[in-house]
């Protein structure tokens, strides 16, 4: 009985948590799968410790159901498992320090912009990926990102306003690809603007994004062909890291389910 409430006291600490930081994201408009998950998540939780004995009741009352609730609390426990296991090794990835080489390009993939202004976390990867460019400044800087929904300016051009006014890098160093919407897409895009400048996809370029970002991009790289490319992650503001990373959980395992990689 008293492990029972402990654990019951437990599930609502960590239950109002992920309830909270969900729904505080939700009503600042970012809402996605990992906003949404916690959210649903911590609801549960809180639900489950407050009825525990009802679900234990019911599940006394009908046996027949009781293997059904013990095997989806197995599978869980197995999801929670590889979700740690991807945070550690996130956490293990970004702790490592990369030794940049030099590079006949850097691309910088897009993460929103609002208002005309990077979003955090773009801002993070342009802060990231500027003292780079200013140490190499033969390659070529690729901005990647079309328009926003109710944005006036492509993402592309926003980023290099923030790098032309915070860094003062020159505009002749700066490539925009000004189209895509997407990952693969920015990878996609900026490969015949590089070819402009007779830079190819097999020689040295450095790809910017944020910490969590970093292994889906690779991959996406890789299957497009970018031979010797250098993956870069930005750390990701504390407000949204773990929502941020618990989405990217998500989109690695549905690409490699999906054979995107």
């Amino acid at each position: 009985m008293q492990i029972s409430k402990w654990f019951r006291v437990f599930l609502v600490l960590i239950g109002s948590v992920l309830f909270l930081d969900g729904t505080i994201l939700i009503s600042f408009k970012k809402i996605h799968l990992g906003t949404v998950l916690p959210a649903l998540l911590g609801l549960f939780f809180i639900l489950y410790a407050v009825f525990y004995h009802r679900v234990q009741r019911f599940f006394f009352y009908h046996f027949h159901l009781h293997s059904l609730w013990r095997f989806s609390r197995l599978c869980f426990f197995i999801w929670l498992a590889s979700l740690g296991y991807f945070f550690h090794y996130l956490t293990e990835n970004n702790a490592n320090a990369k030794t940049i080489p030099a590079a006949k390009a850097i691309i910088v993939l897009g993460s929103g912009v609002k208002n005309g202004q990077p979003s955090p976390t773009l801002a993070k990867r342009l802060d990231r990926a500027a003292p780079i460019a200013l140490a190499q400044p033969n390659a070529k800087l690729v901005l990647t990102g079309g328009i926003d929904f109710g944005e006036k300016e492509s993402e592309a051009e926003i980023m290099s306003r923030y790098l032309q006014q915070h860094y003062r890098i020159p505009s002749s160093q700066i490539i925009l690809e000004d189209r895509s919407t997407s990952t693969e897409l920015n990878l996609i895009n900026s490969q015949p603007l590089l070819a402009k400048h007779n830079i190819h996809i097999q020689q040295p370029i450095i790809i910017v994004t944020s910490d969590f970002h970093t292994i889906r991009a690779a991959a996406i790289a890789k299957k497009q062909g970018y031979a010797q490319m250098t993956m870069l992650g930005s750390t990701t503001p504390l407000s949204t890291r773990y929502n941020a990373w618990l989405r990217e959980y998500f989109a690695y395992a549905s690409g490699w389910l999906l054979n995107e990689y």
